[in-house]
């Protein structure tokens, strides 16, 4: 068995190998359930997995996060902000492509640090000016990598990255969110 970076390099050929053979699981659908906590708070937990049509409730850990916004915006900073959990978000996925496609290419990262900031502005928020929208207005991504490798390979190899990384295909992409009253 070849591990870099912590990677299986076979499992992650062998994964490749069966979604292209059967397209159908490589569609994955994660959950969230969320109860409101007041004022800004909410608290959620992970739910199942559903991987190629099928259900998988045999995951074990239920992961509890919180949220709240900072007092400057109107909560009680008692837990991370959603817009920190898009950046964390962002940063994870990166993560994951990053020492995936690095192993996939034999490229063994000593280390990398990742820094991620996000603007927005809260006139869209606030409906303050119809013209802002609402959102992040940008994200910047500042990566450290520490690697045996040519400046070359690491910029192709970021290049692939911001190419397949899902999270960040989700912000640069329309992607239709769906909202229903139950």
């Amino acid at each position: 068995m070849t591990v870099i970076n912590d990677i299986d390099v076979q499992a992650l050929q062998d994964t490749a190998a069966a979604v292209k053979a059967n397209p159908r699981l490589g569609q994955a659908t994660f959950s969230v359930d969320g109860s409101w906590q007041g004022g800004c708070r909410l608290t959620a937990q992970t739910g199942a997995l559903t991987q190629g049509g099928e259900r998988d409730d045999s995951r074990v850990a239920k992961y509890v996060m919180s949220s709240d916004e900072p007092a400057a915006l109107l909560g009680t900073d008692s837990a991370v902000s959603p817009g920190e959990y898009l950046l964390q978000a962002l940063a994870g996925c990166y993560t994951v492509t990053l020492a995936a496609l690095a192993a996939a290419q034999g490229i063994e990262l000593k280390g990398f640090r990742l820094e991620l900031e996000g603007d927005i502005d809260l006139r869209g928020f606030l409906g303050l000016d119809p013209t802002v929208r609402p959102g992040l207005q940008q994200v910047r991504v500042r990566l450290h990598i520490d690697a045996d490798a040519p400046r070359e390979q690491i910029d192709a190899l970021v290049a692939l990255v911001e190419n397949r990384s899902p999270i960040r295909d989700t912000l640069v992409s329309p992607v239709d969110v769906v909202t229903t009253l139950a």
